[in-house]
């Protein structure tokens, strides 16, 4: 696991603060407005994956949905033209830092009604204000050909998650590690997505000690591995984890040992381990 030194350095400057709009673990997407008939009420919300920089700014202009209205195609190639509708959600236009969407919290970063149907394509319209922190240092943080200026998202329709009559909503896990990517002395983004909600994936958490340590958190099996970056109390958070056995890793340095904590069994829901204190070697 000594891979995941890189991620050290992420640690040794305070990451909290999100540009433009509020971080919250309560945010539902839940409101009081009723939905008018015809119409569905979409929430998308904005959690991070963390990597080994100590800031990573994306500029986000607009948030698009492609609504499959006759829902009889999982994949939106196959959408009959005369079926497709492009809706539009409602945001906050800004620059957001990913990094503080760390251990439980997100952002709504989208919503709106939208005409009824299945969702099978989010639409995400990057500015061109995007950036990193590496070592105190800023660098611009440049769209290859690929992504300029979008992210798309492709659903089958079936992700969302149902949580009141015609309100919908789902999470977007934006893996900064796997989505910047070091061409030369240059730092490019392209974006790794992951999409899921509470009610079908397990978390777990805790606290490890002592943060002098520079504890970076792994926990993985052999179809997926996740990341964290605890808080400057310790503690941590990892979600959208699928059901199943996963190892924990606390990759630690300055003097301390890694210590591995295996057979976490994750089921949906919350799972909070016992506080994990590091020895010194």
């Amino acid at each position: 696991m000594k891979k995941q030194t890189i991620f050290r350095a992420a640690l040794c400057i305070g990451i909290f603060s999100l540009i433009f709009i509020a971080c919250s673990k309560n945010n539902d997407g839940s409101s009081d407005q009723t939905v008018p008939n015809g119409k569905q009420n979409l929430s998308l919300f904005l959690t991070d994956a963390p990597g080994f920089f100590d800031n990573v700014s994306v500029d986000i202009k607009s948030v698009q949905v492609l609504v499959d209205t006759c829902g009889n195609s999982s994949l939106w190639q196959g959408i009959a033209s005369g079926c497709q509708t492009w809706e539009t959600l409602a945001i906050k236009p800004g620059v957001y830092d990913l990094l503080a969407l760390r251990n439980g919290t997100d952002t709504l970063l989208a919503q709106g009604n939208v005409i009824n149907g299945k969702v099978v394509l989010v639409k995400i319209e990057l500015g061109t204000d995007n950036s990193l922190i590496k070592d105190s240092v800023k660098y611009p943080l440049h769209l290859t050909k690929l992504t300029e200026p979008y992210i798309y998202l492709t659903l089958t329709g079936n992700e969302w998650e149902r949580y009141e009559k015609n309100k919908s909503r789902l999470w977007l896990d934006f893996d900064v590690a796997r989505s910047v990517v070091v061409i030369g002395n240059d730092f490019f983004l392209k974006p790794v997505i992951h999409v899921f909600v509470k009610s079908t994936t397990g978390a777990v958490g805790g606290v490890v000690s002592p943060m002098a340590a520079f504890p970076v958190i792994s926990v993985y099996n052999s179809k997926d591995t996740a990341y964290a970056l605890p808080n400057r109390d310790g503690r941590f958070l990892v979600r959208g984890l699928q059901p199943g056995t996963y190892s924990l890793n606390v990759n630690a340095s300055n003097g301390y040992h890694d210590t591995t904590i295996t057979n976490v069994n994750i089921k949906t829901g919350e799972l909070n381990l016992e506080k994990i204190v590091l020895k010194r070697q």
